[in-house]
């Protein structure tokens, strides 16, 4: 042994609870190590597929840069032909920023080259996955804040990659990256912000990118507020405004189209400002009114030509027109909103835990007028006359930037009446706990319903009827449920195809309306102390520190050898497996070990309705449910042991989509682990034992099962 340098040895073998398995020497061993930070080799894992054949997999090498950035340039190599490379570094300066940066090729061959002439019987493919992260420390700029998180990578890339086969990432089918830089000013009411997101699916190779996204806002201001005011506050002075600017330039296209699109003709971008004007006055003091204008504008540099096409009976774009476009629009509101009070106070011959119950109602009343942009005199609609494939002539009125970034001018004029209705129900009760001695419990967090009639349409008025509710269930979890209703009727047309008629439900006898779609989704997670607080039972030492836990435990320990550090031992009598940090766990009043099992679990459901297939015969489309379960967890029944697994199940396939388990052990200088996945696209299994020293991490034994050791499709 040579201190800080490194250690030599002689022959070597594999002791198991006292007992050496003599068949497995090592003849010799060199293990170099040292203290200080420094660059070295990274040593590979080898192991063999049925398809790529024997490989070395995370051999390379480590760079100390400096003291804020290191770097590990790793790859992998397999006997018929695939390989990978790659380089991830970490990046760290203290009350500033950190981050990490990966970005990895591969180029994967499956088969024999030989038998290229053969579909499907060869096969090469290059994929790369590009990830960071960047986190700005708050402290460091208060008015510049930079973000990243981007995980961008080929469609095939988890697919291909068998070290990503047991992360929950392998069965994700969307993945975001998203960069953002914001800069506010000091004593301004500017900010400034620009973006990059995108999104991918992978199972159909779809992009969808907005690079960049540029915005510039200005917070509300009161522009006509005298600066020394003198007596009370002018009706003027209450007028506020802001202003928010964006542009942005977006594509939605395939994997292999992205890198070589056109700006031009592939890519839609735009330009919007949005100018809202408002104020609020007080109208018998307990009425709010508040007028509002707001105004939109929109820049393009170009539109779209349609026109009908008889062959195929639809309305095509025949032709793309340039030159510079703004469309504008602008709309004015007012609304009227109170807040009316009712308490019970319950009789005292029912108890006095309840104090009293208050009913808030919030109810709002607005009137909103906006123009008829489709009119020829603003110029941004257009019109042409076809004759429909059953010979009828017709008039198509439509935009050349009805399909832009931000679309269009709204068409129709609009008159309309908005009623909005908010209740709150809340409960006073006697509290012991409590140092006022009363504690408010809420029934009803929020229950609201809000609808609009458009006087000024031709037909069909009312609109889609929204409901919501949110109930306060505990004091870490919500419950929030939101419902659109359909008030009208629908019939076939002359297609047979179903239609919406201007007849109202409920002068049908047929309810307000149909319920068109709702939906939620919780999480919520258990563990072993859950029901202790559910039931108010708490551990007796609770206020023990983890150190005074400690010594109580080693106090405990008996003399006689067994697994444990304990002071009072002769050396005689210890076990190879005693260990400081390795303690037994709490012992109870005889001496014997408590059964305390450690383990949690996780579950997410998501449920949605909506309208499915129509019901011709009796003209009503039909409810279609769809939800989903997710379930993850793990459990340690003693302190080496642990299991862990996470699952997801398809109620619309009625059936598990995938499983994820993994089997660790823990066995003193050395750890056991064992991962599997027994069903789906990826299903496989990994096991391994190796030394817990990282001077000795290449002393381990692996046996694995990839799914190239099986014959696969993926689509």
């Amino acid at each position: 042994v040579r201190p800080e340098k490194d250690v030599v040895t002689g022959p070597a073998w594999l002791v198991v609870a006292d007992v050496p398995l003599f068949p497995i020497v090592l003849p010799f061993a060199y293990f170099p190590f040292t203290k200080k930070y420094s660059s070295g080799f990274i040593m590979p894992s080898y192991g063999d597929e049925m398809q790529r054949g024997f490989y070395l997999q995370n051999g390379g090498y480590y760079l100390a840069i400096n003291d804020y950035i290191d770097m590990a340039i790793t790859g992998e190599i397999y006997t018929k032909g695939t390989w990978g490379l790659g380089a991830r570094s970490n990046y760290r300066k203290r009350y500033k920023y950190s981050g990490s940066f990966n970005l990895y090729y591969l180029n994967t061959v499956l088969g024999d080259k030989d038998l290229k002439d053969i579909p499907g019987a060869y096969s090469e493919s290059t994929d790369f996955r590009i990830s960071w992260t960047h986190t700005q420390d708050p402290k460091s700029n208060m008015y510049r804040t930079v973000s990243a998180s981007v995980n961008f990578s080929t469609s095939r890339y988890n697919h291909n990659n068998i070290q990503d086969l047991y992360s929950r990432q392998s069965a994700n089918n969307t993945k975001s990256s998203s960069v953002s830089i914001t800069q506010r000013f000091p004593e301004s009411p500017w900010s400034m912000s620009a973006t990059m997101n995108i999104n991918q699916v992978s199972s159909d190779s779809t992009i969808s990118a907005t690079l960049p996204n540029l915005t510039a806002s200005m917070s509300r201001i009161y522009p006509f507020k005298r600066k020394n005011a003198v007596g009370s506050e002018r009706w003027y002075e209450k007028i506020s405004m802001s202003y928010s600017g964006e542009f942005r330039n977006s594509i939605q296209t395939k994997e292999d189209r992205f890198f070589n699109s056109n700006l031009i003709n592939d890519w839609t971008n735009g330009i919007k400002h949005n100018i809202p004007v408002s104020a609020t006055f007080s109208l018998f003091d307990y009425i709010q009114i508040s007028p509002s204008i707001t105004y939109n504008e929109r820049w393009y540099t170009g539109g779209e030509k349609k026109a009908w096409n008889p062959v195929t009976k639809t309305h095509e774009v025949v032709d793309t027109v340039r030159g510079f476009k703004r469309i504008y629009d602008y709309s004015t509101s007012l609304s009227a909103s109170t807040k009316l009070y009712g308490t019970y106070i319950p009789w005292k011959v029912f108890g006095d835990k309840v104090q009293a119950i208050r009913h808030v109602f919030t109810p709002s009343i607005s009137l909103s007028y906006r123009p008829d942009f489709s009119t020829p005199e603003y110029g941004f609609y257009e019109t042409y006359s076809y004759r429909d494939e059953y010979g009828k002539d017709m008039v198509y009125t439509y935009s050349p930037y009805s399909s832009m970034m931000f679309g269009t001018a709204p068409s129709g004029k609009s008159g309309s009446l908005g009623f909005d209705f908010k209740n709150n129900l809340e409960m006073k009760v006697r509290s012991d706990k409590d140092s006022t001695g009363v504690r408010k419990v809420s029934l009803i967090d929020d229950l609201g319903i809000n609808f609009s009639y458009n006087m000024m349409a031709d037909s069909m008025k009312w609109s889609m009827i929204n409901s919501n509710i949110r109930l306060k269930l505990s004091k870490s979890y919500t419950l929030s449920l939101n419902a659109t209703w359909d008030p009208y009727l629908y019939e076939l047309d002359e297609n047979n195809n179903p239609r919406k008629v201007d007849k109202l439900r409920i002068l049908n006898g047929k309810g307000f309306g149909k319920l068109y779609s709702t939906g939620t989704s919780f999480s919520y997670s258990v563990n072993q102390d859950t029901f202790k607080k559910l039931f108010g039972k708490e551990d007796e030492d609770d206020g023990k520190s983890e150190e005074e836990r400690q010594r109580e435990l080693e106090s405990q320990l008996p003399d006689d050898g067994t697994i444990g550090e304990n002071p009072y031992e002769t050396p005689e009598k210890k076990s190879v497996f005693d260990n400081a940090d390795n303690d037994l766990g709490e012992l109870d009043e005889d001496g014997y070990l408590k059964n305390q099992v450690v383990w949690n679990l996780s579950f997410n459901y998501s449920l949605r309705y909506s309208y499915g297939d129509f019901d011709k015969s009796k003209l009503e489309y039909k409810g279609r449910l769809t939800h989903n379960f997710g379930l993850s967890g793990s459990i340690q029944p003693t302190k080496n042991w642990n299991f862990t697994f996470n699952t997801d199940y398809n109620f619309d396939l009625n059936k598990f989509t995938s499983v994820n388990c993994t089997v660790t052990r823990n066995l003193h200088c050395w750890s056991m682990s064992a991962s599997f996945i027994p069903i789906g696209l990826y299903k496989s299994y990994n096991f391994t034992i190796r030394a817990n020293a990282s001077l000795l991490q290449d002393l381990k034994y692996e046996q694995r099962n990839s799914p190239y050791d099986r014959s696969m499709d993926w689509y």
